[in-house]
Parts: C-alpha cells; structure tokens; sequence
C-alpha cells in the first residue's frame, strides 16, 4: 500500500524569492509503502526525454542540475534553489543561471533530453558546449556563460546563442536535445511550414496577397475620386 503525503520541507520553510523566480512549489509530494508487500510508483518525464538516475554518493553528496531537470529522488536528497555566481549572461535564457542542487546520499532521477554523456574533467580541463546542453554536473566544476554573436542573438532567441566554459576537476553530464531546441524546432516546423508538409500554403500566400492588392487598389479609387 502506497500512502500520499503533501508536506513543506524544512528547507522550503518560509517565503524564498528563489522559489518564485523557480517557479517551483515549495511543498513536496512523499510517496510512501506502509504495506507488507513491496510497491510500485510509475515516474514520467514531462517531454520526451529520458530519465537519468543519478547516485549522489557516488559524487561527493552533491550536485547541481538545470533547474527543470529534477523529477524525484529516493531517501536522502535535498533540493535547493541556487544561482551560478559567473554565469550572469544565462539570465537571458535561464540555462545555466537558475539551477537546483541535490545535496545527499540517495539516488535523484532527472529528466535528459537526446543522448546523454557523462565527461570527466580532470584539474584545469576546459570544456565548451551550448549552455542549454549542460544538464547536470558536480560542484567542484567551475562554469561561465558566454554570450555568442553579439546582443540581437540573445534578443531574437536565437538557438546557441550562449556557450557554457566549463573547467574541471569535476563531472559534467550533457544532453544532445535540450527542450528549447526541441520546442524551437517544433515551433519553426509549425508557423514556417514549406510547400513540401504543406501544399495549401502558397494558396494562402496568393490569397492574402490578393486581398493587399484590392485594398490598395480600393484606397487609389477612393483618391482619384
């Protein structure tokens, strides 16, 4: 027998400003088996990604994850909102700015969008990657986000336009397929489409055009006369 238990984590006591820039509760859901028998609870990424187990013991106890990622975790985990001190160019996008951290000796789950890899950065190693396609790494990685390509890049939303530095020691886990990209390209596919996924566009095109030209044509009438 499973039992539901909403409650207010002594970490989340209180009014944090985090929070509701996170836009996260600050109550969390416990789950737990207070049957004989043993149980079972279904876990679901909210897109298509994948889901990532991740032993905070095998890292120190610690790690920091984007601040979307977290799904649930298993005993001993503490999740906090926090900011990356060199990272204030992500305030455009929010990747790589507002993160979570998992403190603790239990097993968290995050959600991962595409392949995941896991790189191990030894003292002074640096690497460089799309701020949105870092999805969790331990403390001791030092990270800054870098703007690409000048302001109308970060203004337009351009896909990249901010790049992670991220220099060791330390671990870093990161996905091919961010949700942003993801959406952006649903996005594209759906308000552009071609002529290929649809014949009826260039139908609306010849419309729309047509009804410009009448107007136009109208409002001259109306000078002449």
């Amino acid at each position: 027998m499973i039992q539901m238990e909403n409650i207010l984590p002594p970490e989340n006591a209180g009014i944090n400003f985090w929070q509701i820039v996170f836009g996260r509760s600050p109550r969390t859901t416990v789950y737990t088996n207070v049957g004989t028998q043993d149980g079972y609870i279904g876990i679901a990424a909210p897109s298509l990604s994948r889901i990532l187990p991740i032993d905070l013991a095998t890292f120190g106890g610690e790690i920091i994850c984007q601040r979307d990622a977290y799904l649930c975790s298993v005993n001993d985990v503490t999740v906090v909102p926090t900011i990356m001190r060199r990272a204030r160019m992500g305030i455009f996008g929010g990747e790589g700015f507002l993160m979570h951290k998992l403190t603790g000796h239990g097993l968290a789950f995050i959600a991962v969008g595409g392949s995941i890899v896991q790189k191990n950065l030894v003292q002074g190693e640096v690497i460089i990657v799309e701020a949105g396609c870092v999805i969790a790494m331990t403390t001791s990685v030092d990270m800054q986000i870098r703007q690409l390509g000048g302001i109308r890049r970060t203004v337009f939303g351009v896909t990249g336009s901010h790049a992670a530095y991220l220099t060791g020691p330390g671990v870093v886990f990161i996905q091919t397929l961010p949700f942003h990209r993801l959406a952006s390209k649903i996005a594209r596919s759906v308000a552009a489409p071609t002529m290929r996924d649809n014949p009826r566009f260039l139908v609306h095109v010849a419309v729309s055009l047509l009804v410009v030209y009448v107007v136009i044509l109208y409002l001259l009438i109306l000078t002449e006369i």
